[in-house]
């Protein structure tokens, strides 16, 4: 009796219930958790958005610092210069760049963090990574490249990098292949780095373009609201 109860329960349709409880729901609901995260309004002075984009199947992952006003105010990371920048660095266009099935973004802080005194961007909330990336990062399972743009994503994943300059840790980027490819920030700030560092865009930089290249492809319509 109690084998043919056994084969009957194999047999029977799967309950629609436990079929929601997926790796994709619980993805999706982990999304969720964050885009209506709080725990940091009383910090920000434009208030919480975080701002957080990919799909499971993503082959790149970018690790970025935090949004600027532009950002917030879209809720589309690097819809700026900088990403422009960073989009011409890698060789993709924005299409692909905000195809979420094939890249996904998620910044140290994921909300808009303020300004200085001085005018520029406060750093990220020192909440947000520790309290989201260890529960985002491992959903993201496809991924063969992580682009850690910035110091503060240099230094979160790369603990070894924190006594030396930003600058020396981009110097060394091969050797954090095939894991991370190091980046600066892309901003106007780096303008001037690029053009006393040649070896960047002469040896860097084809690298990264290839390695990109090698993980995503165009995709056949545009995958995001152009603003």
């Amino acid at each position: 009796m109690l084998h043919e109860g056994l084969e009957q329960a194999r047999c029977q349709p799967k309950n629609p219930l436990y079929d929601a409880m997926t790796p994709q729901h619980e993805f999706t609901r982990l999304l969720g958790e964050i885009r209506g995260c709080t725990l940091c309004a009383a910090h920000l002075p434009l208030g919480p958005r975080p701002v957080v984009r990919g799909a499971m199947s993503a082959r790149l992952l970018v690790i970025s610092q935090a949004p600027g006003t532009r950002v917030h105010e879209t809720g589309l990371s690097f819809n700026d210069r900088s990403g422009d920048r960073l989009r011409d660095w890698m060789g993709i266009d924005r299409d692909t760049f905000y195809d979420e099935r094939q890249v996904a973004v998620m910044a140290m802080g994921f909300c808009y963090p303020g300004r200085d005194k001085h005018g520029g961007d406060l750093p990220p909330r020192p909440e947000c990574a520790p309290l989201w990336h260890a529960r985002l990062r491992p959903r993201f399972a496809e991924v063969g490249l992580t682009l850690l743009v910035g110091g503060y994503a240099t230094r979160y994943y790369l603990p070894q990098t924190r006594r030396e300059t930003l600058g020396a840790t981009v110097a060394r980027w091969r050797e954090f292949l095939p894991q991370f490819f190091v980046l600066p920030h892309p901003s106007w700030r780096t303008t001037a780095w690029e053009r006393q560092n040649p070896w960047f865009a002469a040896e860097a930089l084809p690298e990264l373009k290839s390695r990109v290249a090698a993980l995503v492809t165009p995709p056949r319509s545009a995958p995001y609201p152009r603003r």
